[in-house]
């Protein structure tokens, strides 16, 4: 399966001005919001505020990486997408950036745990530190931090809420499910 997601080099979106469209989605509104380097967030209904940093300038309808990341969303939603073709623009730190990395290598409809991820970016024993920077993504879905599971396969926190997390799991689980048969 190849991933034709980048993300920019971009670190510091929370001072650049963005615009957003609100769309509404199985799991709630979502509110996307893009730079001009890209997507740079998929904000929740009830997000916790300052969870991810952005000036939001105004409502842009019509940006093209908006429209686009909805065209995509709702084919995800309808299952008939599983990997997303967009310009990622992250802001984090350097070791967020690579937790957010490791997120977008996990394929659909599997998981991984907190260990894993901290596996994975070299950083074994950063289990908490990932588990920080999973909860500061700020490409929810699009950069699959729902994927990511406590260590007994439990589902633990998520920005958009455990019945959300639920149902983005139930969704690609049914959707695998359907490719099989």
């Amino acid at each position: 399966m190849t991933r034709e997601r980048k993300m920019t080099n971009a670190t510091a979106t929370s001072s650049k001005t963005c615009v957003y469209k609100t769309m509404a989605s199985p799991v709630g509104a979502l509110t996307l919001v893009a730079s001009d380097h890209g997507l740079a967030a998929i904000l929740w209904e009830n997000d916790r505020p300052g969870r991810v940093r952005l000036k939001l300038a105004q409502e842009d309808a019509r940006h093209p990486v908006l429209v686009e990341t909805e065209r995509q969303l709702d084919e995800y939603f309808a299952g008939r997408r599983k990997t997303f073709s967009l310009e990622l623009d992250f802001a984090g730190t350097q070791f967020q950036r690579k937790v957010w990395q490791a997120l977008l290598e996990i394929p659909f409809g599997q998981t991984r745990s907190y260990g894993e991820i901290a596996k994975r970016v070299g950083a074994p024993t950063a289990v908490r530190a990932v588990g920080a920077a999973n909860g500061r993504n700020p490409i929810s879905i699009v950069a699959p931090c729902h994927r990511v599971i406590g260590a007994t396969g439990k589902l633990t926190g998520f920005a958009g809420g455990l019945d959300a997390k639920a149902h983005l799991l139930a969704l690609e689980q049914k959707s695998r499910q359907a490719d099989a048969a």
